[in-house]
């Protein structure tokens, strides 16, 4: 069994800009930066055929590269903050990849969460964190920005959890064409 998501990867120079604004929040469990990410598609737990479908969709999908950038920070959780994460800056290609990534995904059976889509990198769990910690934080580094990125695939991950949090590898690569024409 095998915990699947559909991503794309964040360079190495982003990374570090946004480690660099990863402190001073009590309660925070700060992502490393070798797993930061935008999640496309959480495709959870599937079996080995339910990988190779998933590849076959994924392999089927057609889409340009295109440049991101990320800006601002926000949080997730109503009444008690459960995740700090930089947002993305407005990008019409991101949408649409994202939507074939899902349509593909769903064509081939895979019971997707039904949420709207919301583009960001999580930066870090909280645990206990309260409310006016969090919202200070984002509001003190909400000027954040990096990018633009050229963004020339995405990627199917697999997921393990372990006792330092979890690990993610690179299981396909899905290159986008050069062409914007599509």
């Amino acid at each position: 069994m095998s915990r699947l998501f559909v991503a794309l990867e964040i360079p190495a120079n982003v990374g570090e800009a946004l480690s660099a604004i990863q402190y001073g929040v009590e309660g925070a469990k700060w992502r490393p930066t070798e797993n930061f990410h935008l999640t496309l598609a959480f495709i959870g737990d599937t079996d080995r055929h339910g990988f190779n479908d998933a590849c076959s969709a994924l392999a089927g999908i057609e889409a340009p590269g295109f440049d991101l950038s990320l800006s601002g920070l926000g949080l997730f959780g109503e009444r008690k903050p459960r995740a700090l994460w930089a947002g993305v800056s407005s990008s019409p290609p991101l949408l649409r990849l994202q939507s074939k990534v899902e349509i593909a995904l769903r064509r081939c059976g895979f019971d997707l969460e039904s949420r709207k889509f919301m583009p960001h990198v999580t930066l870090a769990y909280l645990r206990g964190t309260r409310r006016d910690i969090a919202e200070s934080y984002c509001a003190v580094n909400g000027m954040f920005s990096a990018g633009p990125f050229s963004v020339d695939a995405f990627h199917l991950y697999s997921s393990t959890l372990g006792g330092e949090g979890s690990h993610y590898q690179t299981e396909a690569s899905y290159a986008l064409s050069s062409s914007s024409s599509m």
